[in-house]
């Protein structure tokens, strides 16, 4: 059977047969439709975050969900209240009808006794005798009747019985106009509807409003972990709430707070103490090489041996340094609120370049237009530059050149190059060399770039074509 027609048939048993019992068994049958066919057959109604480019708020999901389950609750009210009434208002016009009978038929008694047998026929009433059984109860029922001056079919509410007076059988028909009830039906309906849209809308806001509060507190700590920063874990807290699961999870926000706290800082103790105690045998190292070189003695194989464990250990010493940069900057332990001007920094690391910038025969145009000035510390706006300056030159072709531009926002560098355009993916990866001979090259210098850029704000972008490549440095 399907779905509808069973509930249906329970409707038509509630209009005939309102009660309590009626009640419950039609909210049953209603539960048990909206469960197994109205949920399945509208559940794409509620749009799933597997669809969503962004997925939807867990209020607007359960006021959804809450609104699905109200609206057919909300009709089976009105189809209570409505038939309910329409129940009360035929059972007062059925004793109405019932009364006039037993007037008329006293009449009929003392009429017919006096006068003999007696006809009626009216819209409203009709009266004569009839061969026909008797009736013990009166069929009253619903009916329509023409009316040529209006033209239209008017709703009555019959009785019809067929009764002994004075030992004739009458059959005795009694209308009563149902306009009255027509228009009283209409009214208290539009009423009705009114009731429940309000209702209806102040419990959707009521509803709406409470789990608004009630969520507050989880809004207050994702408010939190937004504004986390890593350098201030410690002054973070989840504070207690009115509710149970929000406990819990503030307890575990707490817990995890102080874990990525100790973390933070057991890391930024190793990265230090790593940092020192390997400059230290590094610097020895590096003595002894140049110390060994001073031996006349040696044997020019010798030499090269020594020389290459010493550019060895100048590399570990510079990959040493750029790791612990690195580290650093990704700890935000470059706080600082010194402005610098990337132009007086361009300048000085052109100067220190000025060696290798004329053996490779490049030539230097600079456009500066404004300065770039930056909330930053010195030492990262320094390996900021001397790294983009470094890689303009070192991947360069012999007697190419440099263009250095620089704005209030923005700062660009172009270099000549025939190597090929790096892929985006490689763009900024760690150890990663563009350039297969790029002698003491430790392929980070672009990552450290990238690391300053995102720490401070600060947008970068990478586009080559016609044997040109360029950085350009933007503020958000």
């Amino acid at each position: 059977m399907p779905p509808f027609q069973g509930l249906f048939k329970q409707l038509q048993f509630f209009y005939n047969h309102v009660s309590p019992s009626g009640l419950i068994i039609l909210i049953l049958q209603l539960d048990k439709f909206y469960t197994s066919y109205l949920i399945p057959h509208t559940s794409y109604l509620i749009p799933h975050t597997s669809y969503l480019k962004t997925p939807m708020r867990l209020l607007t999901k359960t006021t959804l969900y809450f609104l699905l389950a109200m609206v057919p609750l909300l009709a089976v009210g009105g189809f209570y209240l409505y038939f309910q009434f329409s129940k009360e208002l035929n059972n007062e016009m059925d004793d109405e009808l019932v009364n006039d009978e037993l007037q008329w038929v006293r009449f009929l008694e003392n009429e017919t006794e006096i006068n003999g047998p007696f006809i009626l026929k009216t819209p409203e009433l009709t009266i004569f005798p009839i061969n026909a059984p008797l009736t013990p109860e009166p069929d009253i029922k619903d009916t329509y009747v023409f009316q040529e001056i209006s033209n239209i079919k008017v709703p009555y509410r019959q009785l019809d019985q067929v009764v002994p007076v004075n030992g004739i059988a009458y059959q005795i028909i009694i209308r009563k106009s149902q306009l009255e009830k027509s228009v009283l039906f209409t009214n208290v309906t539009r009423i009705m509807l009114f009731v429940f849209i309000g209702l209806f809308a102040i419990t959707l806001l009521f509803n709406w409003f409470i789990s608004r509060r009630l969520w507050t507190p989880f809004h207050r700590s994702l408010q939190k972990i937004r504004e986390a920063e890593l350098t201030q874990m410690e002054a973070i807290y989840f504070e207690d709430t009115s509710i149970e699961e929000f406990n819990q999870l503030n307890s575990s926000l707490n817990a995890m707070a102080d874990k990525i706290h100790r973390d933070y800082i057991n890391m930024k103790e190793f990265t230090e103490d790593a940092a020192h105690e390997m400059q230290t045998p590094l610097a020895i190292a590096q003595s002894r090489m140049e110390l060994m070189l001073q031996d006349v003695n040696l044997m020019e194989e010798q030499i090269d041996s020594i020389m290459q464990a010493s550019e060895a250990i100048k590399r570990l010493g510079k990959l040493n340094q750029s790791l612990l940069l690195l580290a650093k900057i990704e700890n935000k332990q470059y706080e600082t609120n010194e402005t610098v001007s990337l132009i007086s920094i361009t300048t000085k690391y052109l100067q220190l370049f000025d060696e290798v910038i004329k053996d490779k025969e490049v030539a230097i145009e600079k456009r500066f237009a404004g300065d770039f000035i930056l909330k930053m510390h010195p030492l990262l706006a320094e390996s900021l530059v001397s790294n983009l300056i470094g890689n303009a030159v070192k991947y360069n072709d012999t007697g190419g050149r440099i263009v250095i531009t620089i704005t209030d926002d923005t700062y660009t560098i172009f270099n000549t190059s025939s190597l090929p355009a790096i892929e985006p993916q490689q763009l900024f990866k760690r150890f990663k060399k563009f350039k297969p001979n790029a002698g003491n090259s430790n392929g980070l210098g672009l990552a450290i770039v990238k690391k300053i850029t995102d720490t401070h704000n600060l947008s970068i972008s990478y586009s080559a074509g016609g044997g040109m490549h360029e950085f350009r440095i933007g503020k958000h």
